[in-house]
């Protein structure tokens, strides 16, 4: 929001990255997923108590984050 006040980031880009964050909130195990960045995808595994989100990437490595990191990818 704030490179959006200070003129930084254009309204469509703003609307876009909300929209992308709002996915997260419903993730569940099977979903895949992508880093924000794009560097990395998987599959959710599973939810923990805590409220973090275990999955395994597509590099092989089984990872532990934040639902906020990861952005649900579209099904095709």
């Amino acid at each position: 929001m704030a490179h959006f006040i200070a003129g930084v980031l254009d309204h469509e880009t703003l609307a876009r990255i909300v929209n992308e964050l709002s996915l997260s909130a419903d993730l569940k195990p099977g979903d895949r997923v992508k880093t924000l960045r794009g560097s990395m995808s998987g599959t959710i595994l599973r939810l923990l108590p805590d409220g973090r989100v275990v999955w395994y990437a597509d590099s092989g490595a089984e990872l532990t984050g934040l639902p906020e990191s990861l952005l649900k990818l579209e099904k095709k």
